[in-house]
């Protein structure tokens, strides 16, 4: 602690050689410094208070049914966004900034000028719905044009912004309406298709398809063991009708050309067939066999007329006819015949009926699975479209309600008002400063000079700073004269520093007088 007093004495020792050349350098910076505070231009503040109420009646009572957006965010971004290059391009023109603007180069140094000058801000700290407008200008006139204008700007920024998001919003939702609604037709053109196309299928479950199999596999099996005692019966018929002549000779009468046997069978199985078609369907397997016994037994009574008339003619005096006998086994052969035809037919429709029955079985499932995808895309479509339907219809209510009642109020609280005193500089203020200043300067000089030009004030200093041994210091005998002469020094020094000080206050004290 000793050592940085003793260092300190011995810079301000170094300093008091050059005291004169600080206080010259003091007077001059001072002298300069009061003469620039004076010639500063004077600036007038011109400043309007708006307060912007969000507060309405309609939007408690039209909450749910409305959109309303956040005002008082709104409001802040507004007034945080506003001293926008386009906007202070626009209040250049509405307050006629530009008269005297001659080049683009001008021009950016007013934008520049005016985007730093311009003030919006809160009124106070606790209120984010009252805001303070402020200009300062050379020139009181148009400092209060300058803000009249903002207020213009930012009542009308606040509600252009306000209707073009409405409008921005409406537009984007009547443009996805219009995709969901071609979203929607073609998920119910694909729903329509698929139903057209599986019909047969739709309301149809894997256990009905499983029953009907079952059933079907009993017919199927009854069919089997019919087809079967058919063929059994067939067979003995046909070797019986191996051991029996065909033919016998006798006269032949007229009514020998007839077939009566064949004819009654045919009569028979046409009414059985008539009783079958109110039963049965075309496609029935028992009708598709009566037909082709019917077909089997025509055929069979030409070939016989044939026969008998080919035997009339080669023979006058008698005919071979045909064996009664074996007529009517081959008649019971033929009828046997149809009914093996006929039951093969049965058990393969059987058969048929079965496997399509599988099929359809199996694509139950995969059926059900693109069905319910069908129904979970429209559902979804559906409900995407009358979510944005009920927004459509909320956003034009909400737009209704702010155009007719208001959901942002911007009022006026104080008009922008033409300044009488001006606001900067404060003179009073900067005219201490500058006498601070160059008291500081003058300081800092002196130190310059007391370290460029350094002395040494006692023998501890010269052998700290050279190293070598002192072997005694010399002191000065001050004389009477040399005594007045520092007095005389030191009293002139005082003189001029009081005298600056002096003068400083008088400015400043005069400056307050004029600013009354």
């Amino acid at each position: 602690m000793e050592e940085l007093v003793t260092q300190l004495v011995g810079y301000l020792r170094g300093m008091w050689r050059f005291r004169w050349w600080g206080l010259a350098l003091s007077w001059l910076v001072g002298i300069v410094g009061c003469v620039m505070v004076y010639l500063m231009p004077d600036k007038y503040e011109s400043s309007a208070r708006i307060f912007v109420d969000t507060q309405s009646v309609l939007r408690p009572l039209m909450s749910g049914l409305a959109v309303q957006p956040n005002i008082d965010q709104q409001v802040a971004i507004l007034s945080r966004t506003l001293i926008s290059r386009p906007n202070v391009e626009k209040l250049i023109t509405m307050a006629d900034l530009d008269l005297g603007v001659r080049s683009p180069k001008e021009r950016e140094a007013l934008i520049d000028s005016l985007s730093g000058s311009l003030q919006i801000r809160p009124a106070d700290r606790g209120s984010n719905n009252l805001f303070l407008l402020a200009y300062s200008d050379t020139q009181p006139a148009r400092a209060q044009r300058v803000v009249q204008s903002l207020v213009s700007l930012f009542v009308e920024s606040g509600l252009g912004s306000k209707r073009q998001d409405s409008d921005a919003a409406r537009r984007f939702i009547e443009e996805q309406i219009k995709s969901y609604e071609q979203k929607l037709m073609e998920a119910e053109n694909r729903l329509k298709e698929f139903r057209l196309k599986n019909m047969a299928l739709m309301g149809s479950s894997t256990g009905d398809f499983v029953g009907q199999i079952g059933k079907m596999q009993e017919q199927l099996e009854q069919a089997r063991l019919e087809l079967r005692e058919a063929e059994n019966s067939r067979d003995a018929m046909k070797q019986q009708l191996l051991g029996e002549p065909s033919s016998q000779e006798f006269a032949p009468p007229a009514a020998v050309m007839a077939t009566p046997e064949i004819d009654a069978r045919i009569d028979a199985l046409k009414r059985n067939l008539d009783d079958m078609m109110q039963r049965y369907t075309d496609q029935h397997p028992d009708v598709i066999g009566a037909r082709r016994v019917i077909e089997q037994l025509e055929k069979q009574k030409g070939e016989q007329i044939a026969q008998m008339q080919q035997a009339a003619t080669n023979s006058p005096m008698g005919v071979m006819g045909v064996n009664p006998a074996f007529q009517q086994l081959k008649l019971a052969l033929a009828e046997a015949d149809a009914r093996v035809a006929s039951m093969r037919a049965r058990v393969g429709e059987f058969e048929k009926r079965i496997q399509q029955l599988g099929a359809s079985a199996k694509m139950v499932p995969e059926l059900e699975a693109e069905m319910a995808q069908l129904n979970r895309d429209y559902a979804v479509n559906k409900s995407n479209y009358d979510q944005l339907v009920a927004r459509r219809e909320s956003a034009s209510i909400g737009v209704e309600m702010s155009d007719q009642a208001g959901i942002a109020e911007f009022r006026l609280i104080d008009p922008p008002t033409l300044p009488n005193k001006p606001s900067a500089p404060n003179r009073l203020l900067l005219l201490p400063l500058v006498g601070l200043a160059a008291l500081a300067a003058g300081a800092a000089l002196t130190f310059l000079i007391s370290q460029l030009r350094p002395a040494f004030s006692d023998g501890r200093a010269l052998r700290e700073a050279t190293g070598l041994p002192v072997l005694g210091t010399v002191s000065m005998l001050s004389t009477p004269e040399r005594i007045r002469t520092r007095r005389r020094g030191l009293l002139a020094f005082s003189g001029g520093l009081a005298s600056f000080v002096g003068a400083i206050a008088v400015a400043t004290a005069a400056l307050m007088v004029i600013q009354r």
